[in-house]
C-alpha cells in the first residue's frame, strides 16, 4: 500500500525558507511521477512542483518559479521541496502526491493526474 508522509511544515517569517519532505513507501516508485500541491481554505488545490522518480523531468508553477526547488532521493525514497523567500501567500497546507501513470508523460500539474496523496503539512508565513 502506497504511503506518502509529509513533514517539515511550520511557522516561518516572511523572507525565510523552509524544507518540506515527503517520505514514500509501500512499493517501488521507479516509474512514478511525484508532485507537490498546496491548498488554502476555500480554494482549489494548486500545483506547486513536480518531478519524475529519475529526477530527469522537473516542473514548477509560474507563481513559485525561482523560489522553489524540488528534488528526489531515490535511496531514501524522499521527495523534498525547498521554498525560499517565503511570502504570506505561501501560507497553505502542502500535499505530496504520486502517480504511476505520469512517468514519461502527462503535465504533472493537475490533481487528476495523481492517484496517491499524503495528509498534508501546514505552512504558515507570518510578517
Amino acid at each position: 500500500q502506497v504511503q506518502l508522509v509529509e513533514s517539515g511544515g511550520g511557522l516561518v517569517q516572511t523572507g525565510g525558507s523552509l524544507r518540506l519532505s515527503c517520505a514514500a513507501s509501500g512499493r517501488s516508485f521507479s516509474r512514478y511521477g511525484m508532485g507537490w500541491f498546496r491548498q488554502t481554505p476555500g480554494k482549489e488545490r494548486e500545483f506547486v512542483a513536480g518531478i519524475d522518480w529519475s529526477g530527469a523531468r522537473i516542473y514548477y508553477a509560474d507563481s513559485v518559479k525561482g523560489r522553489i526547488t524540488i528534488s528526489i532521493d531515490n535511496v531514501k525514497m524522499t521527495v523534498t521541496l525547498q521554498i525560499y523567500s517565503l511570502k504570506s501567500e505561501d501560507t497553505a497546507v502542502y500535499y505530496c502526491a504520486a502517480s504511476g501513470t505520469l512517468y514519461g508523460s502527462g503535465t504533472y500539474t493537475h490533481e487528476y493526474e495523481y492517484n496517491y496523496w499524503g495528509q498534508g503539512t501546514q505552512v504558515t508565513v507570518s510578517s
